[in-house]
């Protein structure tokens, strides 16, 4: 069984940067690939980007390529999302999450964390 903790969420204002960080425990960190999705206020829960577990692969969403950027370090058990150039739409709950392979599926992942809060103001 995997635990993910995120953390690294808050306010900010557009145009600003965050990077969120999420740590695993419980498993073989090396073995998942890593992804993040987010969930806006009354909206479903959508894909954000993902790392696979070898090969160093990624693979975003079209409305954050270019201003988002996955990372993850094996020896840390962490996986990061350095999200710049923050617009509003951008708020939303964000999800760590570890499956077999690197998807926009939400099926494709066996493990969640709780989410962390992102605000971005106008």
């Amino acid at each position: 069984q995997v635990q993910l903790v995120e953390s690294g969420g808050g306010p900010v204002q557009a145009g600003g940067s965050l990077r969120l960080s999420c740590v695993a425990s419980g498993g073989t960190f090396s073995d998942y690939a890593m992804g993040w999705f987010r969930q806006a206020p009354g909206k479903e829960r959508e894909f954000v980007a993902c790392f696979s577990w070898s090969g160093g692969r990624t693979y975003y969403a079209e409305s954050v390529k270019g201003r988002f950027t996955i990372s993850r370090d094996n020896a840390k058990n962490t996986v990061d999302l350095q999200m710049n150039s923050l617009k509003p739409e951008d708020t939303a709950v964000y999800y760590c999450a570890a499956g077999e392979y690197c998807s926009p599926h939400e099926s494709e992942y066996d493990f969640w964390g709780q989410g962390t809060q992102v605000t971005v103001s106008s």
